[in-house]
């Protein structure tokens, strides 16, 4: 098979890999497409935790299933599946277990023709998606269900920010948000894409690269029982003053760093709580995919690349020039 193959940090090149053989438990999927995540070009960068030279990364995949191992339901051949990419989350909903671990590293992963996978993390491919759609959902849209509503619990008549819009989980939130009835504003360093973000349904939005966007929103439009945040580093003391009385203030990363000494009083005083959260669990992905069919939401899908410019893929995704997920069409 082909595959995308990280022979060392910074060295991706599409090479002829072996195909994978399923295990007990596991099935083959042939992908039709697969999707990149930043975690791809953390790996790239030989900035992830657990690196192994070479793999072949990608955590999201739409496909067909080729062949099956021992022990799986035979009805799965032939299905047009995705994967989820959230492998061994273990016992607890509260948390994943000590074996966690996420397709695409160590595992090999989904820009590949072929990837093995345990027949557990497959789902059926929403029917209303095409290959290209569906292979943009797993890891953003279970990272985002899991922030919006496993963890911030989410009401129909919430007010909810979330900061910079643009990337895969944030543009899910914004969609998850908005089908569930909550009013959504968000932030962006760009004018354009707070403008493509109030076109999938946000109530309006700001840039937060002048001085005093926190303040200026929060005169304008109030404060937010929710607020989605990715970002961390200096700016998210000011989310402590956009929270109203009892928000919940849910994060998935820290691009930008960790944040400063945290401004304690207004936390307690606000009574704010403060949700860690990173991916989903098994029942986190079947509610998310339940809820993308029976919304009918589409991911919004950046640029596809066919898998001999995968290169240009991760340069894309690199440089943040993507609004929406970035697809390899295998």
């Amino acid at each position: 098979m082909r595959a995308v193959q990280l022979a060392a940090v910074n060295q991706l090149a599409v090479v002829s890999a072996p195909d994978p053989s399923p295990a007990s438990g596991e099935a083959l999927v042939r992908l039709q497409a697969a999707a990149l995540n930043h975690r791809d070009v953390w790996i790239k960068a030989g900035q992830y935790a657990g690196l192994k030279f070479p793999c072949i990364p990608g955590s999201d995949g739409a496909g067909v299933v080729e062949s099956i191992g021992p022990d799986v339901d035979p009805a799965w051949i032939g299905r047009e599946v995705i994967i989820n990419p959230s492998l061994d989350w273990g016992a607890r909903e509260s948390a994943q277990g000590g074996r966690f671990s996420i397709l695409g590293l160590p595992r090999d992963g989904t820009l590949a023709e072929k990837v093995a996978v345990p027949a557990a993390n497959l789902a059926a491919r929403p029917a209303h998606l095409t290959a290209v759609e569906a292979a943009a959902l797993p890891l953003s849209g279970l990272t985002a269900y899991r922030a919006v509503f496993s963890r911030a619990q989410l009401e129909p008549d919430d007010r909810m920010l979330i900061t910079g819009v643009g990337g895969g989980v944030a543009l899910f939130a914004l969609q998850f948000a908005v089908a569930a009835g909550a009013t959504v504003f968000v932030t962006s360093s760009s004018e354009e894409k707070i403008a493509r973000a109030v076109s999938l349904g946000a109530a309006g939005g700001v840039t937060y690269a002048r001085l005093g966007w926190a303040a200026d929103l929060a005169k304008t439009h109030g404060l937010f029982d929710v607020i989605v945040d990715s970002a961390g580093g200096e700016g998210f003391n000011d989310l402590f003053d956009l929270a109203a009385p009892g928000g919940r203030i849910v994060f998935f990363g820290a691009t930008r760093g960790n944040a400063p000494a945290l401004a304690l009083r207004k936390i307690f005083w606000r009574q704010i709580s403060l949700l860690g959260s990173t991916m989903g669990s098994p029942h986190d992905f079947a509610g998310m995919t339940d809820f993308v069919a029976r919304h009918r939401l589409k991911p919004v899908v950046s640029e596809v690349f066919p898998l001999a410019r995968a290169a240009e893929a991760f340069a894309l995704m690199e440089r943040g020039g993507q609004f929406g997920k970035i697809v390899v069409q295998l």
